[in-house]
């Protein structure tokens, strides 16, 4: 913190810490506007002829430019008066609050972008809703099916928000959303995949595509029977000068899947609403030997963390 002094006329008489702020270079006789930019002297000139006149104390903020960077100062400032009492300039101080400033900025960044991502997930809720409604029957049905879908919401979100929000590692994402449906665990899942992260978007619905596929196998696919299996496998492929990732879930040794589709199977969900949320494209067979699920993941909604097995270096 500096402490200042100035005369009637706003000259400078007493400097005291300046150290590297903006007062670094006062000297006794100089004025503010032989220190500061003309915006910013205009103000701090104002604000003290203000205290002369009124003789009441005021408090600003200055921010000053500074080799190349921008510091901000906590100006507070009184009259001044000698021994008999009369006003005789004004005493003052400036603290440099840059840092703090900074961790505002840093705070007003994190609320915007805690907002964004609540409306985002709020809008997927209602989406979810919608659908679960639509295909319901009844309402205990629509109840265990909404709330079973917003589970698989907030466990995605978890691992999203332990990631410090970059996004969900494909793997706990499968061992999150479909190893608890599956009678004998992970002994029931086939899980091939190189290690990729994937955006909180791409991970809030991929999430859900697979708690949507999970469900289905557990109830009437390979996950209700002894010895079933789901496979779920990824690979890549270029596709407009995009490389896309394919995911591709595939049940086997379950009952004989019959071709025509049971409406309130999450369809909208894992050939609308998942593909169009990740900008990605996804299709639905419902093959004798088991369902088959493909979803293309365009290259901006994934991370890497592994090669490929058999991919060679670029190096």
């Amino acid at each position: 913190m500096s402490v200042f002094t100035q005369d009637l006329d706003l000259r400078y008489s007493w400097v005291c810490n300046p150290g590297q702020s903006w007062l670094a270079a006062a000297r006794e006789g100089m004025t503010d506007s032989e220190l500061l930019s003309p915006a910013a002297s205009d103000r701090s000139i104002s604000m003290k002829k203000e205290v002369i006149r009124s003789h009441r104390p005021a408090r600003f903020e200055m921010a000053i430019a500074r080799g190349g960077s921008v510091r901000w100062y906590d100006i507070r400032l009184d009259v001044d008066r000698d021994a008999e009492g009369t006003v005789c300039g004004i005493i003052g101080t400036s603290f440099d609050i840059t840092e703090q400033k900074r961790r505002e900025e840093t705070l007003k960044t994190l609320l915007r972008e805690l907002s964004h991502r609540s409306k985002n997930l709020l809008a997927i809720i209602q989406s979810l809703a919608s659908q679960t409604a639509r295909h319901s029957l009844t309402v205990p049905e629509f109840l265990v099916r909404f709330r079973g879908r917003i589970q698989s919401l907030s466990y995605s979100q978890d691992i999203v928000t332990d990631a410090d929000w970059r996004g969900a590692d494909l793997q706990s994402l499968v061992t999150t959303q479909v190893e608890r449906y599956a009678p004998d665990g992970m002994d029931q899942i086939e899980f091939e995949a190189v290690d990729i992260y994937l955006s909180p978007t791409a991970s809030l619905h991929v999430g859900l595509a697979l708690h949507e596929l999970a469900v289905n196998a557990a109830s009437y696919g390979s996950l209700s029977v002894p010895g079933g299996k789901v496979s779920i496998t990824t690979q890549f492929e270029e596709q407009d000068g995009d490389r896309m990732l394919v995911l591709v879930w595939q049940e086997m040794n379950g009952p004989r899947v019959r071709a025509e589709r049971d409406a309130r199977f999450g369809t909208s969900t894992l050939e609308r609403i998942v593909p169009n949320a990740v900008g990605g494209t996804a299709s639905l067979d419902y093959r004798p030997e088991g369902i088959r699920y493909t979803l293309r993941i365009p290259e901006a909604q994934y991370e890497i963390t592994s090669r490929p097995r058999g991919q060679a270096s670029e190096d």
